[in-house]
């Protein structure tokens, strides 16, 4: 049995194809593509037409895939941009004359749950971690034991691209660009209700390209970056640094996609401040090593996966 899981975010859109060989999840295809549904979102509400026509044209392709791959059982998700926006009918009906599957817009808390589902796997952690999924549009945080799953989760309306459009408007970012997009995150983090582990792990797009900068990885390999341990100074050091470049150079740099090298400012500092605030929420005073921050890269397509293959976790 092989199956396909898609997560529809608003800055990528990821593909997994995987079989199971015992109780081990086996990725088969795995395709990442930066399409932005979630352009203009945080402002207009709706989703842009040429947004919509990428996203289509993405699904179209993954669809070739995954009828040549021949998976029996797809599940498709639907985060952020699509629970935000006005307009998304006609967009899951076009999605499923492609894929066969609509589209399920899933919740903020549904998306927390799967994310953790999926990031846990492969990394050999145990007892009670955070792990903060930080998207285009939205940030998901969950706690849970690794045994036993999550217990609490929130989304948080702060991503990548939805603080860029908000807060970014020069190259390379004024240090008042970055203290306003630093704020909305705490302040987000703060209101949450959340109480953050010692050990956070990272998951996405911004958070693997984060560590992949920091740790030189080029080509991307997944292997060297999953399960990846970095050091609140090495995140804050890789984010300034990021900052202080102007777009063109981030565009030039291996470890990061050219379509991403806009809105990694913005992650990144979402992931410092995350680790900032867990810093403060647990009482540390002594340096930034105090946390634990470990990368995934594996996240919502993986949970759904998980979900496919054994039905009980859902």
């Amino acid at each position: 049995m092989r199956v396909a899981a898609i997560d529809i975010g608003t800055n990528s859109v990821l593909l997994l194809v995987a079989e199971r060989r015992g109780d081990t999840i086996v990725a088969i295809t795995e395709r990442a593509t930066i399409t932005r549904l979630g352009q203009g979102v945080d402002a207009t509400r709706t989703l842009a037409p040429e947004a919509v026509r990428r996203t289509l044209d993405c699904l179209g392709r993954y669809a070739e895939e995954i009828r040549a791959a021949g998976v029996t059982h797809v599940a498709v998700a639907g985060t952020s941009a699509m629970r935000d926006a006005a307009g998304g009918e006609s967009f899951r009906a076009e999605a499923k004359a492609l894929l066969g599957v609509e589209p399920r817009v899933i919740s903020g808390r549904e998306e927390a749950e799967l994310t953790f589902e999926g990031a846990m796997t492969g990394l050999g952690l145990s007892g009670s971690v955070t792990v903060v999924d930080v998207g285009g549009g939205s940030t998901e945080i969950v706690t849970g034991d690794v045994a036993t799953g999550p217990d609490r989760a929130v989304s948080l309306d702060v991503g990548s691209v939805r603080l860029t459009e908000r807060h970014v408007r020069t190259d390379p970012p004024t240090a008042n660009e970055i203290r306003a997009v630093r704020q909305d995150v705490r302040k987000a983090l703060d209101g949450s209700g959340m109480v953050p582990t010692r050990t956070i792990v990272g998951v996405a797009g911004t958070v693997t390209t984060l560590a992949a900068y920091a740790l030189d990885v080029v080509p991307y390999d997944s292997e060297r970056v999953h399960g990846a341990r970095l050091s609140g100074e090495r995140v804050d050091g890789a984010v300034e640094a990021l900052a202080a470049m102007s777009l063109t150079e981030r565009r030039k740099l291996g470890s990061v996609q050219p379509d991403r090298a806009d809105v990694i400012v913005a992650g990144g500092l979402i992931v410092a401040e995350v680790l900032s605030w867990a810093r403060d929420s647990i009482g540390f005073s002594g340096g930034a090593t105090d946390v634990e921050f470990v990368a995934s890269d594996r996240g919502v397509r993986w949970g759904l996966a998980k979900r496919l293959f054994f039905p009980s976790v859902a």
